[in-house]
């Protein structure tokens, strides 16, 4: 078992179903036989062994785990895909309990003047919820720790640390339960994104990654701070108070005072308030320009970009650091899995010869990999390459190159098109083949949209029981009979599967089909082409709901053309692969607007509080509302800015967007040091660094860099092939070309490290 040897006595070199150590001649092979032959229930748990070696190494992870028999089922039941997405599921239910529980944020508005009073769930219900949730966090917990083993758990930090946060979240469970939920503080809700961040290992690179990058980032944005505390001085001493009322102005607005002016030219630096923040003093002296121009020049347009620059190259530098590990864990794996195979029954002492080859039998290889959870056409590939070998054997560098295949582009065949013998079938079938069917059906569903923008520009001011809809609906019918007929010959011309295979034959036909049962629908319900229709609002959608349901299907339909566009192919499938691969970054970003909504909302709910009396006034009356209450032009109050507060986590999460943006995100500062303190700026100028100025840039740079590596990997393609090839464009793959494979001594020497597996060469 685990404690013994993994691998002992010797191997059936006869045998052909593990593996051979070769001298040139199979006489050399069958003479190395000894009693000591691996029994059947061996042989399985070295395939089993070699099975979850190589599902590690196409997932990057770490092959320092228990390889018993138990240990295995254990850890292949564990990483199902049943049980890792009931996890992530848990985890997204923990984290949405922040929307219902107190301050609950189930309601239709966040205005503070009209928003009605929250329902709010019963004591027990969110914490019995959160209890399961809990459960299953200890489950996860103990099951990572037995297969890891104690030595390598308390090596792990971030086992540890989910440890702790489990046990502090049970705590302020039970503190809450015992207080009967009305405790004013709920220390536990902070700490939840923790669980998302240890379930995703990117994640966890990302986090070191940005970690390590901080005191470069903080060298810039104490930079940033020397110039902006510079310019705060000079523009004190530039636009101090004046003797003459009438040139204060500048002093009044912006610099009266040393966080005035701090707050003044820190906005500036994002733009927000250029050029409202020149006025007064540039309406005095054309001069006074100079200065706002300078330090818009050195801090935007330089010291912005420059922090861009240094955020990304550091960050990069210490990512292909962290995927040269998940490269090693992959060679690791590989390897790993070829040791099993080619020698079961190796112990702590070599049994064969100096000078032997070690190799696996190819019929051995290719029953590992029918159990190896894979996509198919990664599996197909490799065992077809496995096939190739003439003698019927694998060496230990050829088993290693097979697994190369995980890294190239998937090009997908289409199905054969269906061979007609009639000559008008044959004739339809050559002519929606060529290239210039596509092109008409472009320019058509253009003609379609440019109809509707024209009755739209036509009908702006009409309302919905002014408009025509029988010429409506009649060119909306002769568009969609001509779609209908389009899909069909198309079917006809490839085949139902062959029509399939296409992607933006999927997409066409889905809207077509969809198109065409809306349309019936109108047709039965209100009986067109009749110019005057019942408009009465019996039925459940009107007839102008229907129409515009129907031209909203037409306008998205046209999106048709972008894979017949290269570049446009191109940066439609770089946003597929952003949400599929660069998760990880978006993740840690929601990590980061979850943990300051909490202190948001811990900070200042109920701060910004509505006029007096405003819930007794209708939403009737909110002009007059609006014009009573006096208010300066640009402020919060006369922007109407009332649904942007910290009053439950829903409209925390919309303000910290709002900021994050940084359009008048100085009218939500100023508001919250009026009715707060001055110190709450302190809050949101370190979320605007943290999401503006880091991760946002974090963000575009990667975007930029997923871009480039498939524009470059697009180059000689053509547009159909682009349509066809399905890129790996995994963050691993990204930065390939800068990465080193691990020497054969680094590979060895990491075996020999493994816990619960003994080698011996």
């Amino acid at each position: 078992m685990e404690e013994e040897p993994l691998l002992t006595g010797s191997v059936n070199r006869d045998s052909g179903d593990y593996g051979s150590h070769d001298n040139g001649h199979k006489d050399s092979v069958r003479s190395t036989e000894s009693s000591h032959s691996a029994t059947e229930e061996d042989a399985e748990l070295y395939i089993q062994q070699a099975v979850v070696f190589i599902e590690d190494a196409i997932q990057y992870r770490s092959i320092n785990h228990r390889v018993d028999t138990g240990s295995i089922r254990l850890y292949r039941w564990y990483y199902s895909s049943i049980c890792q997405w009931g996890l992530g599921f848990t985890i997204a239910v923990v984290l949405a309990l922040a929307f219902i529980e107190r301050p609950s944020s189930l309601t239709y508005t966040s205005d503070i003047r009209f928003k009605p009073k929250a329902w709010e769930p019963p004591c027990g219900m969110t914490e019995a919820i959160e209890m399961v949730c809990l459960c299953i966090f200890i489950l996860d917990v103990t099951v990572k720790s037995y297969l890891i083993g104690w030595d390598e758990f308390r090596m792990n930090k971030w086992l540890i640390g989910y440890t702790i946060v489990i046990t502090t979240s049970v705590i302020d469970w039970m503190l809450s339960v015992s207080m009967m939920c009305n405790e004013s503080l709920r220390v536990r809700r902070l700490i939840r994104p923790f669980f998302l961040l240890q379930n995703s290992s990117l994640m966890k690179k990302t986090l070191k990654c940005i970690k390590r990058t901080l005191p470069e980032i903080a060298s810039v944005i104490l930079l940033l701070a020397m110039h902006l505390c510079l310019f705060t001085m000079i523009g004190m001493l530039i636009f101090a108070k004046s003797d003459d009322p009438k040139r204060n102005g500048e002093w009044e607005t912006y610099f009266k005072n040393m966080p005035k002016a701090l707050s003044s030219l820190l906005v500036l630096l994002t733009t927000a308030n250029n050029p409202d923040v020149m006025i007064p003093a540039y309406s005095l002296n054309r001069g006074y320009s100079i200065f706002f121009i300078i330090f818009s020049v050195f801090g935007t347009y330089l010291l912005m970009n420059l922090m861009t620059a240094i955020i990304y190259n550091q960050f990069r530098g210490y990512l292909l650091m962290s995927v040269q590990t998940s490269i090693m864990r992959r060679r690791l794996g590989i390897r790993a899995a070829f040791e099993v195979l080619c020698c079961p029954g190796r112990g702590h002492t070599s049994s064969h010869a100096e000078g032997h080859v070690e190799r696996v039998a190819v019929r051995m290889f290719i029953q590992v990999m029918g159990r190896v959870h894979m996509k198919s056409y990664y599996r197909s590939a490799i065992t077809k390459a496995a096939q190739q070998f003439p003698d019927g054997y694998i060496d230990g560098e050829a088993f290693q190159n097979l697994f190369f295949e995980l890294d190239k582009d998937f090009l997908k065949e289409h199905p054969p098109k269906p061979q007609y013998s009639f000559s008008l079938l044959q004739h339809i079938q050559r002519i929606y083949n060529h290239y210039t069917i596509t092109v008409l059906g472009n320019v058509v569903a253009l003609v379609n949209v440019l109809c509707i923008c024209t009755i739209l520009v036509l009908d702006s001011e009409k309302s919905a029981s002014e408009r025509d809809y029988y010429y409506v609906e009649i060119i909306n019918c002769v568009f969609i009979l001509y779609y209908l007929i389009e899909m069909s010959m198309k079917i006809l011309a490839f085949g139902w599967r062959g029509y399939l295979s296409y992607r933006n034959n999927i997409f066409d036909g889905f809207l077509t089909v969809l198109l065409l049962t809306i349309q019936i629908a109108i047709f039965i319900t209100y009986k067109i082409p009749d110019t005057k229709v019942d408009l009465e609002s019996q039925r459940m959608l009107s007839l102008w709901e229907m129409v515009r349901l129907v031209n909203m299907l037409i306008v998205f339909r046209f999106l048709r053309i972008i894979p017949e566009i290269k570049l446009m192919a191109v940066v439609a499938s770089t946003l597929v692969d952003l949400v599929k691969n660069l998760r990880a970054f978006a993740g840690i970003l929601l990590v980061v607007y979850y943990v300051y909504a909490v202190l948001g909302i811990w900070l200042f709910q109920g701060a910004i509080t509505a006029p007096t009396n405003m819930s007794a006034i209708s939403n009737s009356s909110l002009e007059n509302i609006t014009k009573a209450f006096t208010m300066d032009c640009g402020s919060f109050e006369q922007l109407e800015y009332w649904p942007n507060n910290f009053d439950d986590f829903a409209s925390s999460l919309v303000l910290l967007y709002n900021i994050m943006v940084v359009n008048n995100w100085h009218v939500f500062t100023d508001a919250y040091t009026r009715y707060t303190t001055e110190w709450s700026l302190v809050y949101f100028v370190a979320w605007w660094v943290t999401s503006s100025v880091m991760w946002v840039n974090l963000f575009v740079a990667l975007i930029l860099e997923n871009f480039t590596y498939k524009w470059d990997r697009s180059n000689s393609l053509s547009v159909s092939d682009v349509e066809r090839i399905a890129y790996q464009s995994t963050v691993q793959l990204m930065f390939r070309e800068q990465i080193q494979e691990p020497t054969e001594e680094e590979i060895r020497a990491m075996l020999q490290q493994h816990p619960h597996l003994h080698l011996a060469w």
